[in-house]
């Protein structure tokens, strides 16, 4: 089996998180659970756009990184759609122009990029009915993707069947909704309609390799657990000592060493 890894680049829905901000986990933190052979790389961040992502020097610090044969997982869109501070995108604009960039950049060095559309935030009107507040992102991604003739891993769409299936109530399952004094890191409680918990971002990182494995971005031994259950108490937080030395380390080019980059 060639070994080979799979470099993420996206936002707070990928990141991984320390153990100080648990149980919310990011989907790329426990997409290992579902790959062998091939090492996951979250370079994901959380509050990035594409914009920013990539003008603060996370990507340049990807493609410094990244070798012929590895894989480049893209997901932006959460933060995208936020106007103000730097990090809006418009959907057929610069969001387009952004996302071709780590396409282009990652061919360029021999890799192969991905496009994975963004989960759904929980949004669900006083009747019940879901609401797409993401808008046009997943469609500008899924445009992109053809043009380019990049692979594309709907998440966005699966993301929305279910959580329509689970409700308003089910899905506070999934994202990160706890009651006071449930847990010490959330001794106040909290209610997060855009972060997993750990089952949301396990069966979201289940989805996202079992189509890499449809698809055939890997070969099918490079996959394992696609249809195990794999309980919450299997994923692993940094400690939060690793996550800011590798939060401050993953900066490449000119931007490298600036400690104010967030």
């Amino acid at each position: 089996m060639q070994h080979r890894r799979i470099f993420l680049a996206g936002d707070s829905s990928v990141t991984s998180r320390p153990r100080s901000m648990a149980p919310m986990v990011g989907w790329g933190q426990v997409l290992q659970l579902f790959v062998q052979g091939a090492e996951v790389v979250n370079a994901a961040r959380a509050g990035s756009s594409s914009r920013s992502f990539l003008e603060r020097g996370r990507l340049a610090w990807i493609l410094e990184n990244i070798a012929p044969g590895d894989l480049l997982l893209v997901s932006f869109g959460l933060i995208d759609m936020k106007p103000g501070d730097g990090r809006f995108t418009e959907p057929f604009g610069d969001y387009q122009h952004f996302l071709r960039q780590y396409a282009l950049g990652a061919r360029e060095r021999g890799a192969h990029p991905v496009f994975v559309t963004s989960h759904e935030r929980r949004v669900f009107d006083a009747y019940g009915n879901m609401r797409r507040p993401l808008g046009l992102y997943p469609t500008a991604m899924r445009e992109l993707a053809m043009g380019l003739s990049v692979p594309l891993i709907d998440l966005n769409e699966w993301s929305v069947a279910w959580w329509r299936q689970a409700g308003p109530e089910g899905t506070k399952e999934l994202f990160l909704y706890l009651d006071p004094g449930e847990h010490p890191n959330y001794p106040d409680g909290i209610a997060d309609n855009t972060h997993l918990r750990g089952h949301g971002a396990m069966e979201c990182a289940r989805f996202v390799a079992g189509d890499m494995c449809a698809k055939g971005l890997l070969t099918p031994d490079h996959f394992r657990n696609l249809e195990a259950r794999i309980p919450e108490t299997a994923v692993e937080f940094l400690d939060d000592d690793v996550f800011e030395r590798l939060t401050k380390e993953r900066v490449g080019g000119r931007m490298a060493g600036n400690g104010a980059l967030t």
